[in-house]
């Protein structure tokens, strides 16, 4: 029997108005945190805050989170999951093709980790978890921009436990494979079928599944796990 009491927490999740991002702030209210969401349109689930911000402006970051902390209090949990694509082949690959991709998803994950660590340094504690991706450490042709982007995330959340290790902050990686998602409802039924051969657990995760190994990385019972990479991808990866 667990002897951890709950501890409610002041959650930001960026992206959380759909997919993964829309189902860990759900899971977070759930469990009865305080919970709000970035998002560039849309809204995040019922029971959630959402404000407004872009990952690639700093200004707008600053702006989300001091909104964020006057509605609900300083961020005790930062869980960096906007992102974008733009998949092409190498040879096709543009330089904008690939810097856009970085910058979203890791200079934007350090956009928000920054913003975040200071008050997280105040209070001597801080959770701060990075959604990768099975292809970060993994590979995936047609993905150089993305994959080198979620790769970057390792190490940032290694170099931050280093850092701010002893503040009570920990940074870890949730690195998802093939979810239930609205992009992967869009393949054909073969391709699915073909994909699912490579995946050890022969089907794709829901994205209820990754939330709650986020959830559980934000709670007490995880405070001495930081730098690690968790996947969440059925086996494909096979612990990168």
């Amino acid at each position: 029997m667990s002897t951890t009491t709950f501890t409610p927490r002041t959650v930001l999740i960026t992206g959380g108005n759909r997919g993964i991002g829309y189902a860990i702030a759900s899971e977070f209210v759930a469990q009865g945190h305080r919970v709000a969401v970035t998002a560039r349109s849309g809204e995040g689930p019922a029971g959630t805050l959402t404000v407004r911000a872009d990952v690639t402006d700093s200004a707008s970051i600053d702006a989300a989170f001091t909104e964020v902390e006057a509605a609900l209090g300083p961020v005790e949990v930062v869980v960096a999951n906007a992102g974008i694509t733009r998949d092409t082949l190498l040879m096709r690959m543009s330089e904008t093709d690939f810097t856009a991709v970085i910058d979203a998803n890791l200079t934007g994950a350090f956009r928000v980790v920054k913003r975040s660590s200071k008050g997280m340094l105040k209070a001597r504690f801080g959770r701060i978890i990075l959604i990768s991706s099975v292809v970060g450490l993994y590979g995936s042709a047609g993905q150089v921009n993305y994959s080198s982007s979620k790769a970057g995330l390792v190490g940032l959340a290694r170099s931050v436990t280093r850092e701010l290790g002893a503040r009570g902050i920990t940074a870890n990686v949730v690195a998802p494979g093939f979810i239930e998602t609205e992009m992967t409802a869009e393949l054909s039924d073969a391709l699915q079928t073909e994909y699912k051969k490579s995946i050890p657990a022969g089907r794709f995760a829901t994205p209820t599944e990754v939330a709650r190994v986020v959830t559980w990385l934000a709670s007490d019972d995880a405070a001495y796990i930081s730098g690690a990479v968790i996947p969440v991808d059925g086996g494909l990866g096979m612990g990168h």
